[in-house]
């Protein structure tokens, strides 16, 4: 630029509020985005480059290829332009320091942080490289840390784009063949020299492989405070880097000792092929430590750390003026130890009593202050217990991959709700997010959560990609965020790895029984898990069609693995909805639906949507209220926030007990623990009629229908709510707008009885031979078809009817001695024999 810019001049719609530092190729400053009112990091272009074609060229690279990437781990691009001459890119600003800054302290890394460090910077990197992209300048100087400890990798100024297959199979090809590199000259170094590859420090052609002996001497030199490779000159910093094997990392874990070595290999093809792989040993590592109890030690560095180096940002061979020299921090020199403890018992058998018992005196007022702060922050209000995991976004391109997308969530809320201290929104209330744009805030104050998961999944064939963030929803902060590289062979133990690493992040206190539920394994067969999320899928439609497909998904899911029990679980909750839903006849589909229940908890008794489906088989098709309700309450007692189970035992077992006050209050604890379920606020409108609470009704239906106006359900219940207060009129306008969002044949019996009050009489009949007609080519309870005919007065007819249903042991013949739209029959003898029948007719 010809000049510094002052606070407040004004470039497009950026204001400068102050200078943040300068670099090799341009200046960077702090900026107020006056369009979207947010401060962003703007980085100018030296004005004397502008006119340098190569130097152009690698600065609009650097925006190009960071734009491309979409991942919590890496820096964010806002807008690339120029304005006035001036060529500049626009990112997020980061509250934080680089890795170097840290590196400079003299306190050293602690293991835990590093491992963190190191998982997200490679998660960083399989995006990237996944997209094709090789950063090429992976250096602390790189790498962000927020003050969360959030790590995000900057400057892709060096990068290139690799051609197709370049990533997915490690071979190397020219560099000439890249899609739009960077383009240089025979013999130029690009990069920074501790940190090349071999293959970088030889100006040869690189591949996704030099990224990650990068952040292999990235991990040596958190570990070490000093780089792997040194020399006196740039020279003699690359012939170490080629000739030279590093020095052993005394102190650290002998699997990280073995991550970085693996990194730092110098034949390519023994080295990491992928940034997953290493990735996942480096979060097995972890994972192991933390089991371990070993994670939160520090590792001491060597004696001999330090050490001078000369570093660069662009090297060419023969243009050693590009170059600047450097100084890695140096440490005190203090003898290897694992451990702080570790470091004051040697100090004391050294004979060092002074120093060690000072020493341990610190240990023990930092361990009290650790332990006293852990113990605050477990109390602390602002302890996450609540969550909501949203449909992940499907970005793969395809409808067909919306159940796997849908299915990941599910399963994740399924693994988190075995959790009796968190509340976990369930699939009902969160599919009403799906396909729109996220406000945690806004999310959490609906469904009463603090915060929320939400997710991104594209699949291309066999590969897949899933990125997952949990944010605060309270001050809607990122608090953690991880990018998942994985084969769909993968996906068993992918989803339960993400269930884990939430699990952890939520920092919650889980007695052996509860990790147990999150990290179980109920099937080994991929193929049969996939077809279970298909069988979710569907089931969550709630249609005819939808529940048919989830059955024949789960079926075949069974038939890959007959020993997988929330298979048969799912096909338990699906036909028990059948009759329902008039998909099939009772006496067709409930059998099944015991059949399957008891089989999965033959194979799991555990599993509470198992119970529940066999609760409400026992209350609907068995007629046992007792027997319900013992499966149901069992149901709640494997799983404390379980909203379904609530919602059946208030709107059925309860309610056909005639324990209207009990059934009533099931079902507000159902509405508490899925606030947004219009299913579950309209049947709570259910409820109330049957205790013939009217106006409570109404009132109730009016809720539902702002949670959606156009559930075909909550009108006729709220017509249904005017009809037993005698306000036909505006029951009839309730029926008719049912109807139009769904000829459900519930509706039209309901809408006869109430034209039956107001001279309608022959849509009333119009409407009974309609249910007829439909009778005879599907299912239909012959309930509807009786109210239909107590509209137009034809009792001898109702009781036929409400006849062949006691047969068919339909779903509504254990509501008949309460329900009283059929107070017309009250005085009939052969009514009065029907519900002594169906009290007297139960099975097992």
């Amino acid at each position: 630029m010809d000049k510094e810019l002052t606070p407040n001049n004004t470039l497009s719609h950026y204001r400068i509020v102050s200078k943040l530092g300068e670099g090799g190729m341009g200046e960077v400053y702090v900026a107020q985005d006056t369009k979207l009112d947010r401060k962003v990091a703007i980085k100018f272009l030296h004005a004397t480059f502008s006119n340098d074609a190569d130097k152009l060229n690698r600065f609009i690279q650097e925006a190009k290829a960071a734009s491309a990437l979409n991942h919590p781990n890496i820096l964010t691009v806002h807008e690339i332009g120029e304005v006035d001459g001036k060529n500049y890119i626009a990112t997020e600003l980061i509250d934080g320091k680089t890795l170097r800054e840290h590196l400079s302290y003299k306190e050293a890394l602690p293991l835990n942080t590093i491992l963190k460090i190191g998982v997200q910077v490679a998660e960083a990197l399989a995006a990237a490289h996944q997209a094709g992209i090789i950063h090429r300048d992976i250096k602390p100087e790189n790498i962000m840390i927020r003050r969360d400890g959030y790590a995000k990798v900057l400057d892709f100024g060096l990068a290139k784009l690799a051609e197709p297959g370049v990533i997915a199979t490690g071979s190397t090809g020219s560099e000439d063949a890249t899609r739009a590199q960077v383009n240089t000259s025979p013999g130029m170094v690009m990069g920074t020299v501790s940190y090349m590859s071999p293959e970088q420090a030889r100006g040869k052609a690189t591949d996704a492989r030099t990224d990650l002996w990068s952040l292999g001497v990235v991990l040596y030199e958190m570990v070490a405070r000093k780089v792997p490779f040194a020399g006196e000159t740039i020279n003699h910093t690359i012939v170490s880097i080629l000739e030279k094997e590093p020095v052993l990392l005394e102190g650290a874990p002998p699997e990280l000792q073995r991550i970085v070595r693996k990194a730092l290999t110098k034949d390519l093809d023994m080295r990491y092929q992928s940034a997953r792989d290493l990735l996942i040993d480096l979060k097995n590592l972890r994972r192991e430590l933390d089991i371990q109890g070993e994670l939160e030690r520090s590792v001491v560095p060597n004696r001999e750390t330090a050490v001078t180096e000369n570093e660069t940002r662009v090297y060419a061979a023969d243009s050693v003026g590009e170059t600047r020299s450097g100084r890695v921090a140096a440490t005190q020199n203090v003898t290897t130890s694992s451990s702080s403890l570790e470091y004051a018992v040697h100090q004391a058998k050294s004979h060092k009593v002074a120093t060690a018992l000072a020493a341990l005196v610190v240990l023990g007022i930092i361990s009290t202050a650790g332990y006293l702060a852990f113990i605050s922050k477990g109390s602390s209000k602002n302890q996450i217990n609540s969550i909501a995991v949203l449909p992940f976004e499907n970005r793969s391109g395809n409808q067909d991959s919306d159940y796997l997308s849908d299915g990941l969530a599910e399963s994740l809320i399924y693994r988190l709700s075995q959790l009796p201290n968190l509340k976990v929104s369930p699939t009902s209330s969160v599919l009403r997010y799906k396909g729109k744009e996220i406000d945690a805030q806004k999310i959490g104050t609906e469904l009463g959560v603090n915060a929320v998961i939400s997710g991104r999944m594209v699949q291309r064939g066999d590969n897949l990609a899933i990125s997952v963030e949990l944010i605060d929803a309270t001050t809607n902060k990122l608090l953690w965020g991880e990018q998942y590289e994985r084969k769909m062979s993968d996906l068993l133990t992918t989803q339960r790895e993400i269930a884990t690493a939430i699990t952890e992040k939520l920092q919650l206190k889980l007695s052996g029984d509860e990790a147990k539920g999150v990290t179980k394994k109920y099937t080994d067969s991929n193929e049969a898990y996939q077809l279970y999320l298909k069988g979710r899928f569907y089931w969550n439609k709630r249609t005819v069609d939808g529940l048919k497909q989830a059955a024949e998904f789960y079926k075949q899911a069974i038939e890959k693995d007959p020993a997988f029990a929330l298979a048969y679980s799912g096909l338990a909750e699906t036909y028990v909805l059948f009759s329902v839903y008039s998909v099939a006849p009772p006496k067709e589909s409930m059998p099944q639906a015991k059949a399957a229940a008891l089989k999965a908890l033959e194979i799991d008794d555990s599993i509470a949507e198992a119970h529940a489906a066999l609760g409400l088989y026992k209350s609907i098709y068995a007629w046992d209220g007792i027997a319900s309700e013992k499966e149901i309450r069992r149901a709640i007692e494997l799983k404390p926030n379980y909203a379904t189970a609530y919602h059946w035992l208030g709107n059925v077992a309860l309610l056909n007990l005639k324990r209207f006050d009990e059934a009533i209050a099931a079902g507000r604890r159902a509405e508490e623990l899925d606030p947004l379920s219009v299913i579950i606020s309209a049947d709570e409108g259910y409820n109330f009629l049957f205790a013939c609470r009217y106006d409570e009704a109404i009132e109730q239906g009016k809720k539902a229908l702002t949670l959606d106006p156009n559930f075909y359900y909550t009108h006729y219940l709220l017509g249904w709510a005017y009809y037993g207060k005698g306000m036909y009129r505006e029951a009839i306008s309730e029926y008719r707008k049912s109807l139009e969002l769904n000829p459900d044949p519930y509706a039209k019996a309901l809408l006869a009885l109430a034209l039956s009050k107001v001279g309608g009489r022959s849509e009333a009949v119009r409407l009974r031979d309609e249910l007829v007609s439909e009778s005879s080519r599907r299912y239909l309870p012959g309930y509807h078809i009786a109210i239909a005919n107590i509209a137009i007065g034809d009792n001898d007819e109702a009781i036929k009817w409400l006849e062949k249903d006691v047969a068919d042991r339909g779903p509504q013949c254990v509501t008949f001695s309460i329900d009283a739209l059929l107070g017309d029959l009250r005085g009939d003898s052969r009514f009065v024999d029907l519900i002594h029948r169906v009290e007297s007719s139960k099975i097992d």
